[in-house]
């Protein structure tokens, strides 16, 4: 069940709110997590037990520290359980691409293979272990109270409008709300508005542009046009996606009662890789600077390790991503050379016109994309090639035929429903229902919906990570 389909539309969300909001406030974290735990069993309940041991891990982990009077008693308990749950995470994502890996390498010597039957991989581990690390380490560093209530803590790492794919709510963002928060008729209109808002983005832009996107990194020798053509699609694909997802996630977040930072603030207008990491996925990227390349020394020890730390925060972002092929590795290894050589160049005191750099970083971003999404890394060269021009210019007749006049109305019907809502900011006390506000995501929801009866759901790419 994905947030995008009907099932969640007409069955799992509407009987939710109507328990969540009958059930009296001291209980409504119960409600939460039972609706949570249901959502997410919707999908592989057997890999619930997963979550809920890791839940237990953490709040228990959590408990001990905090009535530990030894502080090496605490770093241990933390180290401990950092990497239980790191170990829980290394199994299920990588252990099948580390398998085939090494089948690859025997079956080129001749020798016999690793018979091997390959692990599904759960839903949500990785975000669920992000949650994890980040508030044992909070407890560990006294930045946030250990919760002793599982209930209460068990609805944080459950909740399920970012259990599956963020974003990554850190546990002093709403430590307050889960002790105490009160329902607002605003704020769950405000709330909806975000998520009619997330759905549309979603159902009308980024799956509209899917098969577009399938088909060109399917070619065999894609020409520049194809390439590039295929490289934009994904890349306004993914934002589209993944920030829509956000969107719907913050927007379901407020009808709760919980207020979720932002993920995405116009990333591809980023004037830097630097700055394009303050603007895309910014809670991951957060997370990635005060728990990793913080811990690693940040840029306290030199210049050359300030660049090491750099290299090796991205590739362990990268390599997160994914655990089916090295891609994902080889995408954070270029994000973590583009930071770098921004890095050298900025301390220079070297600089460039707005626009050049603008248009020099979109470009090196979608440069690093056609890897990420690419099925191998032989493919990621096929599509580098046509982008260079190696395959010849001409764009191919399937290209033409996907991009069929049908396609591209949807597409742009698609931007006017999504960007015009979205770039209206309401006055205070301008989200009434009748409100225009109000109106015009509604009507685009309701073409959305339409749009959505006529297709088979599509999962958000980021349920992969």
């Amino acid at each position: 069940m994905v947030f995008a389909s009907l099932e969640f539309l007409t069955l799992f969300l509407p009987l939710f709110f109507a328990l969540y909001l009958i059930t009296p406030q001291h209980y409504r974290n119960h409600t939460l997590l039972v609706g949570s735990w249901l959502f997410y069993a919707w999908w592989t309940p057997k890999f619930l037990l997963l979550i809920i041991a890791l839940t237990i891990l953490a709040w228990g982990a959590a408990i001990l520290i905090d009535r530990a009077g030894d502080e090496k008693i605490k770093t241990r308990l933390m180290a401990a359980t950092i990497v239980l749950n790191l170990v829980s995470l290394v199994w299920y994502k990588y252990t099948n691409m580390v398998v085939a890996s090494l089948n690859t390498i025997l079956t080129g010597r001749q020798m016999p293979v690793i018979p091997w039957e390959n692990l599904m991989l759960p839903i949500g581990l990785s975000f669920t272990v992000l949650h994890a690390i980040s508030y044992i380490v909070d407890v560990r560093r006294k930045t946030v109270p250990a919760q002793y209530s599982f209930i209460s803590f068990s609805a944080y790492m459950a909740m399920f409008p970012h259990l599956i794919a963020g974003p990554i709510v850190r546990y002093k963002v709403i430590d307050r709300e889960l002790r105490e928060r009160v329902f607002s008729f605003d704020q769950f209109t405000l709330g909806a508005r975000r998520f009619m808002i997330g759905f549309s983005m979603k159902v009308l832009i980024a799956d509209t542009l899917s098969p577009v996107v399938a088909l060109v990194f399917g070619l065999k020798h894609p020409g520049f046009y194809d390439a590039w053509v295929g490289c934009l699609a994904y890349t306004l694909q993914l934002y589209f996606d993944f920030a829509g997802y956000s969107a719907m996630a913050i927007g379901l977040g407020l009808m709760l009662g919980f207020r979720f930072e932002e993920n995405f603030n116009h990333p591809y207008l980023a004037v830097s890789i630097q700055d394009f990491w303050r603007r895309w996925h910014m809670t991951l990227s957060s997370w990635l600077r005060d728990y990793l390349y913080i811990s690693l020394g940040g840029n306290r020890h030199g210049q050359m390790r300030t660049y090491v730390n750099l290299m090796l925060t991205m590739a362990i972002g990268g390599l997160w991503h994914g655990g089916d092929n090295w891609n994902y590795l080889i995408w954070g290894f270029i994000h973590g050379a583009a930071l770098c050589c921004d890095r050298a160049f900025t301390q220079r005191g070297w600089s460039m016109p707005d626009f050049a750099s603008r248009t020099l970083t979109l470009l090196a971003v979608m440069f690093a994309w056609t890897i990420f999404r690419a099925a191998g890394f032989d493919n990621a060269l096929t599509m580098w090639s046509g982008q260079l021009g190696l395959n010849g210019m001409a764009i191919g007749d399937e290209v033409i035929l996907a991009l069929r006049p049908s396609i591209l109305l949807t597409f742009a019907l698609g931007l006017v429903c999504v960007l015009y809502p979205a770039t209206r900011i309401a006055k205070r006390g301008g989200l009434g229902i009748m409100s225009w506000s109000m109106i015009w995501p509604v009507m685009t929801f309701t073409y959305a919906v339409i749009v959505l009866v006529g297709q088979k759901a599509i999962p958000f790419l980021y349920f992969q990570f």
